[in-house]
């Protein structure tokens, strides 16, 4: 049917019963009555049927008119529908996100980015998943998902970071421990008669602890191995031991006044940084853009307050709280 149809014809047509009669819709369009109805009988020989008949001093549509009039007012307002969604999106007002984190992270991202964007766009849906870091590298470069935030990604020239900063490694013990009375910053060696608790080695987090124990000659045992930053914190907060992480992992336990952030000596573990990538040269979704950005703001924002705290406090002061 649309091979058959001229645009501009079924325009005039539909313009012609809009006002009742070839004249009066001439007289909208600005044209020759007798070149409207030229236009309206050519059309109607494309479709083989009359589509108009005189009633009067006007016109009425026949039945195949009818027709014709309902599927053009139909796909009239499927194109309105379809502008609306694609102007819908162009304004963030729907859409869906996919973002995957290292689980240090999330904990961050629900007290800041995510919490204010979904406020601010409650219509745009998204997904948050956690992975180990080389999971997270994985799906950004498959572009199963538009946002990645990791600790240490490899370098590839897949990846696109948008944003950077130093999330040193430090331990975290009750305040009660032997560890937090020692009042310098700490060597692997320090760690060696108590009871620990790691991440899996597919975590950027514990990659640089192993060659920070490499590099003192120090193999530190493990008590605990998870893929959980969440159980971490539990291990520690039970009083069952330490544990290495990054400042912004463990941020959810900032605010247990019985627990410790010490920092370390051996340089390597002040070397990580957390990143916010995208697939390189993906072109995201208005609603991803605008949560990337988001994201990078409110990060930037947290490195320069974390790097303020750090600079003014004391050797044992604990993280920032997020």
């Amino acid at each position: 049917m649309d091979d058959k149809l001229d645009t501009r014809r079924v325009r005039y047509f539909i313009q012609v019963l809009e006002s009742g009669s070839v004249r009066g819709a001439a007289d909208v369009l600005d044209m020759d009555p007798s070149a409207v109805s030229r236009a309206i009988g050519i059309l109607e020989k494309e479709c083989g049927v009359p589509l108009l008949e005189r009633h009067g001093r006007g016109v009425v549509p026949t039945d195949a008119g009818q027709m014709l009039a309902g599927y053009v007012r139909r796909q009239q307002n499927q194109k309105q529908h379809l502008l609306a969604q694609m102007d819908s999106i162009r304004k963030i007002e729907r859409g869906h996100i996919d973002i995957v984190a290292g689980e240090g992270y999330v904990d961050w991202l629900m007290r800041h980015s995510l919490r204010d964007f979904m406020t601010t766009h409650p219509k745009i849906t998204i997904d948050l998943d956690v992975a180990s870091t080389d999971e997270i590298v994985r799906r950004i470069v498959e572009e199963r998902a538009h946002i990645g935030m990791l600790f240490q990604p490899p370098k590839d020239e897949r990846l696109t970071s948008h944003q950077s900063h130093a999330q040193p490694i430090q331990t975290m013990v009750p305040a009660s421990h032997p560890l937090a009375r020692l009042g310098r910053p700490l060597k692997l060696a320090d760690l060696l008669p108590y009871p620990g608790a790691t991440l899996h080695r597919n975590f950027g987090v514990r990659q640089h602890i192993e060659a920070a124990e490499i590099s003192e000659g120090v193999r530190l045992p493990a008590l605990l191995t998870t893929t959980s930053f969440s159980a971490l914190g539990h291990f520690v907060s039970a009083g069952l031991g330490y544990t290495l992480g990054t400042r912004i992992s463990l941020t959810p336990n900032a605010d247990n006044t019985t627990l410790v952030e010490l920092p370390m000596k051996n340089p390597l573990l002040s070397q990580g940084r957390s990143h916010i990538v995208s697939r390189h040269g993906r072109m995201l979704s208005p609603a991803a853009a605008a949560l990337l950005r988001q994201i990078v703001t409110d990060m930037r924002r947290y490195a320069d307050l974390a790097t303020g705290k750090e600079k003014r406090a004391a050797p044992r002061a604990r993280g920032v709280a997020a």
